[in-house]
């Protein structure tokens, strides 16, 4: 017996759209208090789920974003709050792009690759505050310590 894809194609629609809705709501709740827990837990929950269903449908660009939205928010969520408004603006960006994905996929249209941009711009590393140096990469003898011997 053959699956009914137009069938789990339709729940994954509507599933999805509640869930971005959900986001969309979570990151209101972040304009107003970046270290909201509620609302970053729930956009955490939201990504993966979304992740889990775009992935068991063969939506890969949808999966490939909504991952690293949730690694992201796996890391503010240790940190405990959106690190600044460029964060947060990252974060409607990547709605913003569910949201245009899911449309095509809403119109049966061929499913467009995640922006790269985007998905370099999830993963980097959110440690340095703004305002902090990028950090510099120093010989051993300027930071103590013996060099290390190259292999002959």
């Amino acid at each position: 017996m053959a699956l009914d894809m137009a069938k789990y194609r339709r729940i994954f629609i509507e599933e999805a759209a509640d869930h971005l809705a959900e986001i969309s709501r979570a990151l209101l709740d972040l304009e107003k208090d970046m270290g909201d827990a509620g609302a970053i837990d729930t956009i955490f929950r939201m990504a993966h789920s979304i992740k889990s269903m775009a992935a068991s449908l063969g939506y890969e660009p949808v999966s490939d974003l909504s991952h690293r939205m949730e690694d992201r928010m796996e890391g503010v969520r240790a940190a405990g709050r959106v690190s600044d408004p460029a964060e947060l603006g990252l974060l409607f960006r990547c709605l913003e792009a569910l949201e245009a994905m899911l449309a095509g996929v809403s119109a049966g249209r061929e499913m467009p690759t995640a922006d790269q941009g985007l998905l370099a711009a999830l993963a980097t590393d959110d440690a340095a505050q703004p305002g902090t140096p990028p950090p510099v990469d120093l010989p051993p003898e300027a930071v103590g310590g013996e060099p290390k011997k190259g292999s002959s």
